[in-house]
């Protein structure tokens, strides 16, 4: 007994070293400035930018193959933080921010199809074959993916109301 007690506590501490070795050895080197930029983006990964995730996008952001208002979640106040990271000048006029939207069922509509489900990055809707779904409001990102994908356009996107928990006091217009 004391044997294999001993030998499997070698054999895992030279396993241990041996990845500790490893994780050194094959580091793959980060851009600081990637990590930085991802780290402000949304982190939902619902792909509305075109690329297939917010790692994917702050990465073309960095190198310049992407603009800093790709982000529709994120909306002006994402693109005017990355301008001022980046130093890159930026016209917010053309953004277009419509401002949070969750998405809603419609339950009369709805057939249970369980097409927006698949189509949901964060898996906000919940629902089974042939029975009506219902949207999770907290984590709904509000990307619209299951909204093209509705073969009976029972989902829609609506303006998050402003209710107590998510009432912010609206900022100064400047003289």
């Amino acid at each position: 007994m004391i044997a294999a007690v001993v030998s499997l506590t070698l054999l895992g501490a030279v396993l241990g070293l041996m990845l500790g070795f490893a994780d050194r050895l094959f580091a793959v080197e980060v851009n600081p400035v990637i990590a930085q930029v991802e780290a402000m983006m949304p982190g939902s990964q619902c792909g509305q930018c075109g690329f297939p995730g917010c790692s994917a996008a702050a990465t073309a952001i960095v190198d310049g193959r992407a603009a800093v208002t790709i982000c529709p979640p994120g909306g002006k106040a994402l693109a005017a933080a990355l301008s001022a990271k980046l130093g890159i000048s930026l016209d917010l006029s053309d953004v277009v921010d419509e401002g949070p939207k969750l998405a809603q069922v419609a339950e009369e509509i709805c057939i249970g199809c369980c097409r927006c489900t698949k189509a949901c990055p964060t898996d906000a809707i919940l629902g089974a074959a042939k029975q009506i779904h219902n949207v999770i409001r907290e984590a709904c990102t509000g990307c619209g993916n299951c909204i093209e994908r509705c073969p009976t356009e029972a989902l829609t996107m609506r303006p998050i109301p402003v209710t107590l928990p998510h009432w912010v006091w609206p900022k100064p217009q400047v003289a």
